[in-house]
């Protein structure tokens, strides 16, 4: 019988991915039941955590909430009230009028997401008057789009009357005010004093703490979150024209009346030839907690028996998030019912290394 530990280094050390696969396939051959669990929790510490990622590191891009977007909003804003020195609700109509995209520098003034400016808009407008919507927030701080003199004086109005603090009125009991922070505490003169001289960097650390280091991008781009890893698929695959469906968008009887594939849903991508054979089924998951991971395992367990059921059909892993370095009821067996072959953002472009991606390259549509 072989040492485990010579197996573990063998199937870490392999000279390709085909190799690695081969020899995961061995365990059950070379190694007691009692011993896999071990075996694919060494394999998967060694050979697959180094290369996972935690997603909280980074955030997707976002044109509209980098500097060079909220700078141009807040020199319009700044020029066009000379300063902060006129600020009257007339100067700031004319200033909104004049620049719509000014609005996300007064807006990010007074706290306010976009929604709740509207809102806010409302109730300066009364009973008898009309609010503008959150997409008309939207297109004139993006997009610049045009405004009326009577949506230019309702914004300017609202942007007056909560900087002064007659809008929202007193909060009751232990609440505070959004106002209540180092540039409005003292409405414009708090803005004018921060324009000129700065903010130190003690308090705009706080107002970090309080809401969060990016914060708003992270909300703006959560769907493109949940699909980073699709998305990185998706493009691997266009680029080397290697013939798939993204089955997210389609109909799950479509799939299964195509390939064959019974379990539901399908696999969030299939693999096919030329010939439209079924060739490979990939599973995506970014988890970044430990018990969720260890639940998301569960399901390419269910994928493996689909792809023994289908004669062996390679069933492949891409995964993202620190949920998955609990190795033992996690990765281990994930790794398991791949036969080795799951990848992460790392190492996906060597997924195409491995059967039966080499016969596949280039045989897809042209981009």
């Amino acid at each position: 019988m072989v040492d485990a530990s010579e197996t573990v280094a063998e199937i870490v050390g392999a000279p390709s991915w085909d190799q690695r696969v081969a020899l995961i396939r061995l365990i059950g051959q070379r190694h007691g039941t009692a011993e896999h669990q071990r075996i694919f929790a060494s394999i998967a510490r060694l050979a697959y955590v180094p290369h996972l990622a935690p997603d909280f590191a980074y955030i997707n891009e976002s044109e509209f909430y980098e500097p060079e977007t909220f700078h141009t909003a807040y020199n319009l804003a700044y020029e066009a009230t000379d300063g902060f020195t006129r600020v009257d609700e007339v100067s700031i109509g004319r200033a909104l009028y004049d620049a719509p995209r000014s609005l996300l520098a007064f807006r990010t003034m007074l706290g306010l997401a976009k929604n709740e400016f509207a809102q806010a808009t409302l109730l300066v407008a009364g009973d008898d008057g009309k609010g503008i919507s959150a997409g008309k927030v939207d297109s004139m701080e993006k997009d610049g789009v045009a405004v009326t003199d009577s949506v230019a004086e309702l914004v300017a109005r609202t942007i007056t009357q909560a900087m002064d603090g007659t809008l929202f009125g007193d909060p009751p009991g232990e609440l505070r005010s959004k106002q209540d922070k180092i540039d409005t505490r003292e409405g414009w003169e708090s803005v004018r004093r921060l324009a000129e001289n700065g903010v130190p960097y003690a308090d705009f650390l706080h107002q970090r703490h309080y809401g969060g280091a990016f914060r708003q991008v992270l909300d703006a781009t959560s769907t493109q979150r949940g699909n980073l890893i699709e998305d990185a698929v998706e493009e691997l695959f266009v680029e080397n024209r290697i013939p798939y469906i993204r089955t997210g968008g389609h109909d799950q009887g479509e799939i299964a009346a195509r390939f064959e594939i019974q379990v539901q849903p399908a696999p969030d991508f299939v693999v096919y030839d030329s010939s439209g054979t079924l060739r490979a089924m990939l599973e995506c998951k970014l988890v970044n907690d430990g018990g969720t991971a260890r639940d998301k395992a569960l399901r390419f367990e269910r994928l493996r028996a689909e792809s023994v059921r289908l004669g062996g059909v390679p069933l492949l892993a891409v995964l993202s998030g620190m949920g998955w370095t609990r190795v033992n009821d996690t990765l281990g067996p994930v790794i398991r019912d791949t036969d080795g072959r799951v990848f992460t953002l790392a190492t996906l472009p060597e997924m195409l290394q491995v059967a039966p991606f080499p016969g596949l390259v280039g045989s897809g549509p042209a981009n």
